[in-house]
């Protein structure tokens, strides 16, 4: 049987709002999708697998990055797509200094 929970969360000064740690825990994640559907706002947990020594890098935060302000998409394409590039280079240039013992 599938019970349904509601509780009122006040929107912070920061403009958030919290997850109660009983749904977290729940869901075992602390990762949320959030869909906008007119006057309904859903909220899905997700799952995100992390292997271990993972390291998670952010590439661009518009916050950081432009002040803000968002980026035209064919802007954000051709600088991932540098990225890209400069980063096989590295791996080829790696793998070709390996020497196995």
């Amino acid at each position: 049987m599938l019970t349904t929970t509601e509780k009122i969360q006040k929107v912070t000064s920061k403009g958030q709002i919290t997850i109660p740690a009983l749904w977290r825990r729940r869901f075992s994640t602390n990762t949320f999708i959030m869909r906008d559907h007119g006057k309904v706002l859903e909220i899905e947990p997700v799952k995100v697998e992390r292997k271990k020594r993972e390291a998670w890098t952010t590439i661009f935060s518009a916050k950081r990055d432009n002040s803000g302000k968002g980026v035209p998409i064919e802007e954000f394409s051709r600088v991932l797509k540098k990225l890209i590039k400069q980063d096989e280079r590295h791996r080829k240039t790696a793998i070709k200094g390996f020497t196995p013992r």
